[in-house]
């Protein structure tokens, strides 16, 4: 038993929640959840960032105060978690004082080291990366994460001396693992080896909203450098029990467009506040629409909990897990998470329980008892997967147990069997079944718990993923698992 500490990336409270926090909150959960049937002692953080300016400037545009607007904002990403069934053991905001303390108190230390000094700035001001751009970045003078002209600013600030730490951050980065997928850890390192790291603002000058510093009350914590403290501030850094426990962080789970910021500025900022650097940065890609990114601004975001109501949590689930290659961008669209609906889960998992159970209430008067063993699965690949965060692989691998389910159901033809031969073909499908439960539980888990408690059996462990274990089966057959969407 090991332990296993992954955290989402916090959100922007600008806005309301949009598909693209959904997916990432998923996909972190699976991985939380598989880590705990593993037997890790596992902790899952998520949260909102709430001490940016584009908040400041929504709530301006909502005519509401900027705590009454954040605070707001932030409910709904909770709501979300909970819609979303995340099995997140925290929620941090960066407007609360845990977090506030821990800020100040590493921005402290590494300015008392001598790696942060006081300096003037004047550069390409991007609001919606709440970062400094480069003119080398720009595409046709725009951010290319968000299609804007950056504004100019110039303004006193104060500098993080990310520089002094580029040789231990090559180090890392030259790591296999660092950052997965590997195209992502070559193409971050190649950059860092291309242009020479330039000190970094950390501060920005009479903003009413944000962290103030520690040595300087007229300045506020930039928020980049406030918000990813989170990841420490959450298990209570420096002298918390769960620091101790679980630091560093096994996993980051970030979307690409923010790479640079967790695996270059968050890092150097470990090396200078002496904290050791997270094993891993998994960088997810995007859910699109026909091919083009999500835009609040463009009125193409799409709302989860909408859809949550339309199709339901595992459906939304399963299909952004199965349609989207783990690390790829890919495509959402209503035909093709019904078609995932209908076929694979109504008609293939949702069918070999309802009539598996059907027969066993009907021939069998609900009672199954043990008998030879003509099913075998090995989830030696699915596990495999799994190590390597291969997430949609892992789950086409579940999957194929499914039709292995339906294939020996429709060759032993229990509706034709009586006696001994009809339990021992009922036995075996309620076993595989059962190992389906525990597999698919990461993905599905409000389905899982629906066939665990039919077939009168728990989810505890991946080590219980094995054929034969089971010495009875009293079942109790529920209402149909998924229904088809017209």
């Amino acid at each position: 038993m090991g332990k296993f500490y992954i955290t989402t990336a916090i959100d922007y409270v600008n806005a309301k929640p949009h598909l693209g926090h959904a997916y990432e909150k998923i996909c972190s959960d699976v991985l939380a959840r598989w880590h705990r049937l593993l037997g890790d002692d596992t902790f899952l953080l998520t949260g909102t960032d709430e001490n940016a300016q584009k908040n400041v400037q929504a709530a301006k545009e909502a005519k509401k105060s900027v705590k009454d607007f954040v605070d707001e904002n932030s409910e709904k990403f909770k709501l979300l978690c909970k819609k979303l069934n995340i099995s997140n053991d925290d929620f941090i905001r960066t407007i609360e004082e845990r977090h506030i303390k821990v800020a100040q108190a590493i921005f402290k230390k590494v300015f008392d080291k001598g790696d942060i000094y006081k300096g003037e700035y004047s550069g390409f001001y991007c609001q919606g990366c709440e970062a400094f751009i480069t003119e080398k970045e720009l595409v046709d003078g725009k951010c290319p994460e968000h299609e804007k002209a950056p504004t100019i600013l110039k303004e006193e600030t104060y500098f993080f001396k990310m520089s002094n730490y580029e040789k231990e951050l090559l180090e890392w980065l030259e790591t296999p693992g660092s950052i997965w997928p590997e195209g992502r850890r070559i193409e971050i390192l190649n950059r860092v080896k291309s242009e020479e790291l330039k000190d970094l603002s950390v501060s920005r000058h009479n903003l009413e909203w944000g962290i103030p510093l520690p040595n300087d009350p007229t300045h506020k914590i930039y928020v980049w450098f406030d918000a990813l403290i989170n990841y420490v501030s959450g298990v209570d850094y420096p002298d918390g029990e769960k620091y101790k426990k679980y630091w560093p962080a096994d996993v980051h789970m970030i979307g690409k467009g923010i790479n640079w910021f967790h695996t270059v500025i968050w890092p150097t900022m470990l090396l200078a506040a002496d904290i050791p650097l997270p094993k891993t940065v998994i960088v997810h890609g995007y859910v699109n629409i026909s091919g083009k990114k999500m835009s609040k601004s463009t009125g193409t975001a799409i709302d989860p909990i909408e859809l949550i109501e339309t199709y339901g949590t595992d459906a939304l689930r399963y299909f952004l897990l199965r349609e989207i290659t783990f690390g790829q961008d890919g495509d959402f669209s209503d035909e093709t998470i019904i078609s995932r609906n209908n076929n694979e889960l109504a008609n293939e998992l949702g069918n070999l329980l309802s009539r598996t159970l059907s027969i066993a209430e009907k021939k069998l008067n609900s009672e199954v008892n043990k008998g030879p063993l003509e099913i075998n699965i090995d989830i030696t690949k699915a596990k495999e997967h799994m190590e390597k965060f291969e997430l949609t692989q892992a789950l086409s691998e579940i999957y194929r147990f499914i039709q292995t389910g339906n294939k020996y159901i429709s060759e032993k033809e229990p509706w034709n069997q009586e006696g001994e031969d009809l339990n021992n073909t009922i036995y075996n499908a309620l076993e595989l079944l059962r190992c389906l439960s525990i597999l698919l539980y990461p993905f599905i888990p409000n389905s899982c718990e629906k066939i665990a408690e039919q077939l009168g059996t728990k989810i505890i462990s991946l080590n219980d993923c094995k054929i034969g274990l089971e010495k009875k089966y009293k079942i109790n057959k529920g209402d149909i698992l998924f229904k088809k969407i017209e």
